[in-house]
């Protein structure tokens, strides 16, 4: 079986899966590249080098050898590409494409109403659904943005990134009561970079030992320094600034709590993987399209409604300050759902064997997690069906 995966560049939230899969096929698994690099990833630390990654080619090098694998291969994986000249002719020959995709509408579901956009969503997706195109849905909120265009009916697979799986015994010994509290991001207005400090305000005003790390540079991060500084709570953050990714790993190692506060611009968060894979107690926007694959209320974390002030998200943080073994068993419920499910490893193992049983003309789903059915919830319902599904005995 000869696979090759598109898309416009490969980054470390991608190369676990195809190490796995690289690993499965030998030299019949190949990652093109559509593109460099974009320059704002590689200030933040993203390695950009992938000259030595055997599997990896780039388009715009050998454009002949790539067009060709494209064309010959018996299965090719798309996404991350706007133009879709890279894969128009191997749909309409009709043979196997396998789609991966975040949200069409992160800006909001209103924007469907476009004739332009409707119609390009036809040409691209719709007209598709007889075919052997199938859709893996990078986040939540997928299912619903296509279904809202009727694309892939019964195709639709739960997917997202995975980032290298660290195994680890648990959290080191603290020397001292201080809980320490992660943020990680661009400071951009849609990842709520200001919400640390209605937290840190709450949790200051009931004398509780906490210090707020937020790692990450960006257009806000001057605001939120300067009303932290007017808030009279610069003893209790830290701006170390941007870090590599395995340097964010080390600060979630030593955090207790991550704050993950994005809206729907977020199409999945792969630091939501991390945070949980360091066993960190979790208090995460449902408007992102990591938390509903990966979180379950009161099991591996808190889950908050997007729309719901600030002063409940300090109350759910007050509440894993107060109790250290709630934020263990967060933390330990959190690593497990990683192990068990959410990793590189299972996702490829999952996705390999869908694409040998279609070659095989079979389409099969997993039971859960990774190539499971994507359903279709609306993004209104979807806090509710969240709640509804939630670990009773913590709310």
């Amino acid at each position: 079986m000869k696979v090759t995966f598109v898309s416009n560049y490969i980054n470390h939230h991608q190369i676990p899966v195809s190490d796995v899969l690289y690993r499965k096929l030998g030299d019949d698994y190949r990652f093109i590249e559509t593109e460099p690099m974009a320059r704002e990833r590689v200030n933040m630390g993203w390695n950009s080098d992938t000259s030595k990654i055997p599997y990896v080619l780039r388009y715009f090098e050998k454009e002949e050898l790539c067009r060709g694998l494209i064309a010959d291969s018996d299965i090719v994986i798309f996404g991350g590409v706007d133009d879709e000249k890279y894969i128009t002719d191997r749909i309409k020959s009709g043979k196997s494409v396998i789609r991966y995709s975040e949200r069409l509408y992160k800006e909001g579901q209103w924007k469907a109403v476009s004739p332009r956009g409707l119609l390009k969503k036809y040409k691209d997706h719709t007209s598709n659904n007889k075919r052997d195109v199938y859709l893996l849905c990078s986040g939540a909120y997928v299912a619903d943005d296509f279904n809202i265009v009727k694309a892939y009916p019964g195709k639709r697979f739960k997917w997202g990134y995975f980032p290298e799986f660290i195994e680890n015994d648990g959290k080191k010994e603290k020397e001292d009561d201080c809980v320490n509290i992660l943020w990680a991001g661009r400071f951009l207005d849609w990842k709520n970079p200001f919400t640390p400090i209605d937290v840190a305000r709450k949790l200051k005003e009931e004398n509780v030992n906490f210090r707020i790390t937020m790692v990450g540079d960006g257009e806000c991060r001057e605001d939120v320094e300067e009303e932290v500084a007017e808030e009279g709570l610069k003893d209790y953050f830290d701006f170390p600034g941007s870090m590599s990714p395995n340097e964010v790993r080390v600060r979630m190692m030593e955090a207790d709590i991550y704050l993950f506060t994005s809206n729907y611009y977020e199409g999945w968060g792969a630091v939501l993987n991390e945070a949980m894979n360091s066993r960190c107690a979790v208090i995460a926007s449902y408007a992102a399209g990591a938390t509903p694959f990966l979180m379950k209320h009161g099991y591996n974390g808190f889950i908050y409604k997007e729309s719901s002030s600030n002063s409940e998200i300090a109350e759910y943080a007050l509440k894993l300050c107060r109790d250290a073994g709630l934020r263990r068993k967060f933390g330990d419920n959190a690593y497990e759902t990683i192990a068990k499910t959410w990793n590189p490893e299972n996702a490829a193992n999952c996705l390999y064997e869908f694409m040998v049983n279609l070659t095989e003309g079979k389409v099969t789903y997993q039971k859960d997690g990774p190539m499971s059915e994507a359903k279709v919830i609306r993004q209104r319902k979807m806090y509710k069906y969240l709640m509804e599904n939630a670990d009773g005995c913590q709310n």
